[in-house]
């Protein structure tokens, strides 16, 4: 394809109205020749993190969405409690473009080496605005997959296999020797518990089903701890004192979750204890909060020390702080062990349109364990 021709494509867009509404809608877009060190994707494949649907749906009440428009060019929208407007304020009326990562095929490529070697590859990309049916990219911000992969493989290469790599090299970092996992059922989780399968490392993974703490356990999981079991606060207890571990990433952040794992932490640094201290054991204690699962405050008791943290942790400020060449180290091995360690599994495929289906909305927003979703962009608008 010639590279000095622009591109029209859809593309899905966000927005917040003052009038107390979300609209999600189809947008045409001009797509411009690449740069000279960029590429052009057409994109295949997208996946519905969490995330995204945080940037997609905001504070909305979706069991109040309508939808409107065209077949091909849907329009849904959605009220905002009048409460939930205040989080919203900085979004009025600026369209924002979703999807995080994907994947798909350069078709088009700017003069320089290293954009042409990409031409006809399967890449995987992160950058934002990945709902679209093209998309430009600097070259090196494209990794490309292995020769037997398809965009759907590669869809997720980056947010779940370099948060999940992240939280290992925090663990590392900040001298820690095993570490703790909420939600720990979802891709990410299994994610990580092969990781850690692999490279050795003790987990604590903490789920809220049985069913889920089952799917771990068969997948080789030792310490699988479940919040619905009446014995959830000592099973804890024991996993973190067989483990050692002592930092936490919580993919809930409300309620007392975050709050049970310090105290059980304490509980279990106190069964090796030397000597009694009215300040709690002298060993750090630390506990992330990744995600917003639960969107109640965050509530803790004081009954593990002094000794402890608990704070936010994000991809892309973990992935800047560490540089340039441990980043490339980290997806160098997302390439290696794309279909094996960092595969990920997929509910089905949706259009651009059906996305925006109230019914299709029903379904990928719960954010349950299994229903993720891909979009392909380029699948047909009917």
């Amino acid at each position: 394809m010639p590279i000095d021709q622009p591109l029209t494509g859809v593309q899905l867009f966000s927005l917040v109205k003052p009038s107390g509404e979300l609209e999600l809608s189809l947008r045409q877009v001009t797509v411009a020749p690449p740069g000279a060190d960029e590429v052009t994707v057409r994109m295949e494949a997208a996946p519905l993190n969490p995330s995204d649907l945080w940037l997609m749906f905001g504070t909305a009440d979706l069991s109040a969405i309508r939808s409107s428009g065209t077949p091909d060019h849907p329009v849904a929208t959605a009220p905002i409690p009048d409460a939930a407007m205040r989080a919203m304020a900085g979004r009025l009326d600026t369209p924002l473009a979703a999807g995080n990562e994907g994947a798909g095929v350069v078709i088009a490529a700017g003069v320089s080496t290293d954009a042409q070697a990409l031409l006809g590859k399967t890449v995987a990309l992160r950058g934002g605005a990945m709902y679209a049916q093209f998309r430009n990219l600097a070259a090196d911000q494209c990794l490309v997959l292995p020769g037997d992969a398809t965009p759907a493989d590669g869809a997720s290469s980056f947010v779940n296999p370099l948060t999940a790599l992240g939280m290992v090299e925090t663990m590392r970092r900040e001298g820690h020797s095993a570490l703790v996992h909420t939600a720990a059922a979802s891709n990410l989780g299994q994610m990580l518990n092969r990781i850690c399968m692999q490279d050795s490392i003790a987990l604590v993974n903490i789920v809220r089903k049985p069913e889920q703490a089952d799917l771990l356990r068969a997948a080789g999981a030792t310490h699988v701890c479940d919040t619905s079991s009446a014995t959830f606060a000592a099973n804890l207890t024991d996993a973190l004192a067989a483990t050692g571990a002592t930092i936490a990433f919580d993919a809930t952040g409300g309620g007392t979750l975050a709050g049970q794992i310090l105290g059980c932490m304490e509980a279990a640094l106190n069964r090796s204890a030397k000597e009694y201290s009215r300040y709690g054991s002298t060993t750090h204690k630390q506990v992330y909060l990744y995600g917003g699962l639960d969107t109640r405050p965050t509530e803790f008791a004081r009954n593990f020390g002094m000794a402890w943290g608990m704070g936010g942790w994000l991809l892309t400020p973990f992935l800047q702080r560490i540089g340039n060449d441990a980043v490339q180290q980290l997806k160098r091995r997302v390439a290696a062990e794309l279909k094996t360690t960092f595969a990920s599994h997929y509910a089905g495929e949706l259009s651009l349109a059906e996305t925006l289906q109230p019914e299709w909305i029903a379904v990928y927003s719960r954010r349950s364990t299994g229903s993720k979703y891909l979009i392909n962009p380029n699948k047909a608008l009917n």
